[in-house]
Order: C-alpha cells, then structure tokens, then sequence
C-alpha cells in the first residue's frame, strides 16, 4: 500500500525526533566528568606535595561538580605513582601530580619502566617552590659568602643533607657547589623532615630545600634555622628578607622544585582542555594564592604546550649536570 505524502512527512519527523534523542543521549553520556576523579601523589601523605594536591583536588572538586580524590602511591622517588599515572585507562579519570624527579630527573638516573615524555601528557604547571639555602641558626655562616670561603679554605669541612641522590635538594647543592667553585660531603636522607631535624641539631652544615621545609622553624622568638638565600630571579614575596643567590652573585643559582598535574598519554584533547580550564581557575583562587606564596612558592598555570616546553627544557638541564657530575643513585 503506497505512503501518503502525510504518512512520510510524519515518519520523517519521528525519525528526527529519534535522531535528536539518540544525540542527546549519547552527549549525556559521554560529558565529562561524569564521575569521580582519582588523583594520584607519588609521595607519602603528610608531605608538602601531598599537602598541595589535596588543595589542588578540594578546588577542583568544587569547580568540575564531581569527588576528586587523592590516592598516595609513594616510592622509587616519585616513579611508582608516576608509573601508574602513565598506564592508567587514558579517559580522564585518573590523573595526578607530576614533579620535578619523575619527569625531568629519573630517567637519567633509573632504569624506567616508563617514558615521561611518550607515556604521559601533561596538563598543567601548577607551582615553582624556589629552593633556599638554610644553616643553623647558630651557625657561623651569616651569608653564604662565609660558607663559601670556609669550604674553599678547608675542602673536607662541610657537609650538607639532600633527601636522596637525584633529588632537586641534591642537584640544586650540586649545582651551588659548582657555581661558587666549593666542596661538600653529601649526606643523604630518607626525607626531608629528618634532614631539617639534623640541621636543627648542628649534624650537617647546611641544607637547600623548599622554604616551605623550613618556615615552620625559621620564625618566632626562638628561631632554629636561619635562611641565608633563596635560589629565584627576584625576591620571594613571601621571604622578602632574604636575599636571592644572584644579588649575593651567583646569577644561574636559579632552581625551582616544581610540579604540575599530568594524566596518561592519549587522554582526549577535549578532556585535557577541560582539566586545564578547571586547574587555571582553582590557581587564581586569592585563598589558594596566599597559601602558596606565604609559604615561598610561585604560582604557575598556563597551557599544556607550555608545560610540556618546561619539562623538556628542565630534563635537559638537569641531564647535562647528572652526566657532568657522574651523579649515581645508591
């Protein structure tokens, strides 16, 4: 029996209707997030990385409607989180903190079961923490001048703590001692707590680390370590006493242990752009500012590119001094 004109004209519209129902359907669910976020921190909980991340995930958890939640995978200085990062289900649903050693430091050090560059992709710089140098606050060493000529005068004096070989307090001394032409024993340490706690107790001279490490000891009536200089192109708002290593005149003393949020390589443009939008707007929170900047860090954000470029440029660098040092894991 043939179809009237009206007969096609009403299946037409209902096959439209179908159509935009199927799309509709098929947008809802395929919107991200639709779900819970896991974030993963490749280092223990209670630490200044963990410490940040947690922020860092309460704001987007605000911004994208859905739970952000913090997963600890400490280990092989940064590489077991990183790892599983790299070989999670690339959908967005598992991102997590990228640093300093993971990204730009392991890989000329470690055997990796992973490639930073090839297995994961990067989605924001979040934050630069400049390095300090911190002594004693009974120490004799009143500007690093001092220390510096006393290690030149006596080249198996001075001892200094890292928190492990490849660590960015390890190669940031590393490079000081190689800018101001002075010796120092490594003395190596499972963390930083410990390291700051033997500085306390006079056992190391001196030690370059985040101030944020050292703040909590560095004020009051009794302070008990005494920051000497900070390793940034121009005074930290949040340390604006102390001076930077190029005004005490070593310009290339300018090191950052820094950190970003990275997901699993082949991670939907789409999804990138949303996490970038997202961390962007949690950076400028004034709350989250202030927390950052009072405790000597710098706030980054930018584009993925542009993260991507900084990783690239500090493997390189820190390459070089690894491979110039002879610098091995032990």
């Amino acid at each position: 029996m043939p179809m009237t004109t009206a007969t096609i004209r009403l299946l037409a519209g209902a096959f439209a209707v179908g159509l935009s129902l199927a799309s509709a359907g098929a947008s809802a669910q395929t919107a991200y997030p639709a779900q819970a976020i896991k974030f993963i921190v490749p280092y223990a909980a209670g630490g200044s990385s963990d410490t940040r991340s947690r922020q860092l995930a309460q704001k987007l958890s605000d911004s994208l409607g859905v739970p952000v939640v913090v997963d600890n995978k400490p280990g092989a200085s940064g590489n077991i989180g990183t790892g599983q990062i790299a070989t999670a289900k690339a959908d967005g649903y598992t991102i997590g903190l990228g640093n300093f050693a993971p990204l730009a430091v392991n890989k000329a050090l470690y055997t990796m079961p992973f490639d930073p560059a090839r297995d994961l992709a990067p989605v924001a710089l979040i934050e630069r923490g400049p390095m300090a140098l911190g002594v004693n606050d009974k120490s004799p060493y009143a500007n690093p001048a001092a220390l510096i000529e006393d290690a030149k005068r006596n080249p198996e004096k001075l001892n200094y703590a890292s928190t492990g070989a490849g660590s960015a307090s390890h190669l940031s001394t590393e490079l000081f001692k190689e800018q101001a032409g002075m010796n120092a024993t490594h003395v190596p340490y499972r963390g930083g707590a410990p390291a700051v706690n033997d500085l306390i107790a006079g056992n190391v001279d001196f030690y370059i680390e985040l101030p944020s490490l050292f703040l909590p000891h560095a004020t009051g009536p009794a302070p008990r370590i005494r920051m000497l200089a900070v390793a940034a192109d121009k005074r930290v708002p949040g340390l604006p006493g102390v001076p930077t290593f190029k005004e005490l005149g070593l310009p290339d003393m300018v090191v950052s242990n820094w950190f970003g949020v990275i997901a699993p390589a082949g991670t939907p443009p789409e999804v990138i752009k949303i996490l970038n939008e997202h961390i962007n707007r949690a950076l400028q929170d004034r709350q989250y500012r202030e927390i950052v900047e009072s405790q000597g860090g710098e706030v980054a954000g930018g584009t993925p590119e542009q993260f991507q470029a900084f990783i690239a440029s500090e493997s390189a660098r820190w390459t070089q001094l690894i491979q110039q040092k002879q610098i091995k894991v032990q």
